[in-house]
C-alpha cells in the first residue's frame, strides 16, 4: 500500500493529466498512481474538473457572445484613456483579436483543475501555455504548430509551475501586438503558483495571415507590462516572428505557442 509520504505530489498529478512526461516516466507515474488507494480517483477528478472549466461556457453561448460584439463593432464608443505603458504601443489599438468574457474567478480567472496556493518552484515543470480550440463536442486542446482558422474561437490558460507575476500577449502575420493579460495596469499579473489557471476571456481568430503566436512571461517579482509590449512590437515586424523568441531582460521567463493559419 501507498504510504501518504510516498502518495504522488500535486504536481505530478497535474504533469500525468497534461500526458507531459516522456513516455517511460509516464507509465512509471501511472503505476506508482494505480497502487494509491485513492490514486487512479485522484487522476479522475482532476481531468474531470479541467473538462468543467473549460465547457464552462458552451460552444452555442461563445458564438453569440462573438456574434452580439460584431453586431454591435460600428456602434459609437465612449472615449477612453490610454495609461502610459499602453500609449507604448499604438498598434494595440489594432485588436487583431474578438475578445468574448467568460466567467471568472475572485482572482481574476478561472481555475483548472484546482487553486494550490503553493510558493515553491515546482521541480521538474516549467511554465507554458494551454489553449483550447471550442468546437461543437468538446474543448480541442492545441499543441505548438497547430493549425487554425479565422474564426477559431480559443481559449488560453497558463500554468506559473511556482512563478508569481506574469504577462500573456499575442502576435500575428499581420504584426498586430494584443495583450491578453493583465486586462488592465502597467505591472505584470499576479499569477496562480500551480496549476491550469484558465484565462476570464476567449478570443476569435481575425483572418490575420500565416499564424498568431501566444507568449506566457513570467517572473518571481513583478515586472512592466511595457518591457514584453516592447519585444513583441519589435518582434512582430521581423522574418523571425512565428518562431524566434522576445528579447527579454534575463530575469524573465518566456514560453510561446503558435497556431498556423491555413486557407
Amino acid at each position: 500500500m501507498t504510504s501518504a509520504h510516498h502518495r504522488p505530489p500535486d504536481w505530478l498529478l497535474e504533469r500525468i493529466a497534461l500526458g507531459e512526461l516522456p513516455p517511460a516516466e509516464l507509465a512509471a507515474a501511472r503505476a506508482r498512481l494505480a497502487e494509491e488507494p485513492d490514486g487512479l480517483a485522484r487522476l479522475a477528478a482532476l481531468e474531470s474538473d479541467t473538462r468543467a472549466t473549460l465547457e464552462a461556457l458552451p460552444p452555442a453561448r461563445v458564438v453569440r457572445e462573438v456574434e452580439a460584439r460584431a453586431a454591435r463593432r460600428d456602434a459609437p464608443r465612449p472615449a477612453f484613456r490610454l495609461s502610459p505603458a499602453w500609449g507604448l504601443v499604438p498598434a494595440l489599438a489594432a485588436v487583431a483579436l474578438v475578445v468574448v468574457a467568460l466567467p471568472s474567478s475572485e482572482t481574476g480567472h478561472g481555475v483548472a483543475p484546482e487553486d494550490t496556493r503553493e510558493v515553491t518552484r515546482i521541480k521538474g515543470l516549467a511554465p507554458q501555455l494551454v489553449i483550447h480550440r471550442q468546437s461543437t463536442a468538446r474543448p480541442e486542446r492545441l499543441a505548438d504548430g497547430a493549425a487554425a482558422a479565422a474564426g477559431d474561437v480559443v481559449q488560453v490558460a497558463y500554468i506559473a509551475a511556482g512563478r508569481s507575476h506574469g504577462v500573456i500577449v499575442s502576435l500575428d502575420g499581420n504584426g498586430a501586438v494584443t495583450l491578453h493579460a493583465p486586462d488592465e495596469g502597467s505591472q505584470s499579473m499576479a499569477l496562480v503558483p500551480s496549476g491550469t489557471q484558465v484565462l476570464p476571456r476567449a478570443y476569435e481568430l481575425d483572418d490575420a495571415p500565416g499564424f498568431e503566436r501566444f507568449f506566457f512571461v513570467s517572473s518571481d517579482a513583478p515586472f512592466d507590462v511595457a518591457v514584453v509590449l516592447a519585444a513583441a512590437e519589435a518582434l512582430a515586424g521581423t522574418p523571425d516572428a512565428s518562431s524566434a523568441p522576445l528579447s527579454l531582460p534575463g530575469n524573465l521567463t518566456q514560453a510561446s505557442l503558435t497556431l498556423e493559419k491555413h486557407e
